[in-house]
């Protein structure tokens, strides 16, 4: 299927690189898409509201709005709600909400924040730093990628140092493009992930969404 455009909102800009490394990959070329960038989680929810209003009065039947945060330290099921909201103030339909009609919405949080993904796919963070030890998705404490406490992008660091990287700090639009090149999508363990992909798919596979 061909024609589907995506704008997608993220919440900093390592989301940002990681994506533009992504999706092309992920989506061929049966979908364009851009992505813009905020400042901070926070930024990016104060502006929602107004941006969704504008895309009401313009957005094509073909074009799809994907929203992505980081869960942090909400309460996962508050956040979704509060966009949701957002979103059917603006008179928009969301995916969770939409039934005969296709939909025009769909919000994906990241748990807890990007770097739990890169734990999902440990083949590409091995592939891109060596020297990391192979053995840490079968730890316990990383065996979820969704459940890993202390802070994902401090634990993803303090495991980048720890085998010689980044020994002055993490540079997190650095990674996002490399693991964004060499992630392989359908194989990432991290649940949230999974559910990110999957909405982004379905407006390939699925006709109705172009209805």
């Amino acid at each position: 299927m061909s024609g589907v455009h995506m704008e997608i909102m993220v919440e900093e800009p390592s989301m940002e690189a990681f994506l533009r490394a992504l999706l092309p990959r992920l989506l061929g070329n049966a979908t364009s898409f851009s992505i813009y960038p905020f400042r901070c989680k926070n930024d990016l929810l104060k502006k929602l509201p107004a941006r969704l209003a504008g895309y009401a009065s313009w957005l094509p039947e073909t074009s799809r709005i994907v929203v992505v945060v980081d869960r942090d330290d909400d309460d996962c099921h508050v956040l979704k709600q509060r966009i949701e909201e957002m979103i059917a103030a603006a008179g928009l339909r969301s995916r969770r909400a939409a039934t005969l009609r296709p939909w025009q919405v769909v919000s994906r949080i990241a748990i807890e924040e990007l770097e739990s993904w890169y734990f999902g796919d440990w083949e590409a963070v091995l592939a891109t730093y060596p020297r990391v030890p192979a053995t840490i998705p079968n730890k316990k404490a990383y065996r979820d990628p969704d459940a890993i406490k202390g802070g994902t992008w401090e634990t993803f660091e303090r495991v980048l140092k720890k085998a010689g990287y980044f020994e002055n700090g993490l540079r997190k639009i650095e990674v996002a493009r490399s693991l964004g090149a060499k992630m392989t999508p359908e194989g990432n363990r991290s649940k949230s992930f999974m559910v990110f992909r999957d909405a982004l798919l379905e407006t390939i596979t699925n006709p109705s969404v172009a209805a």
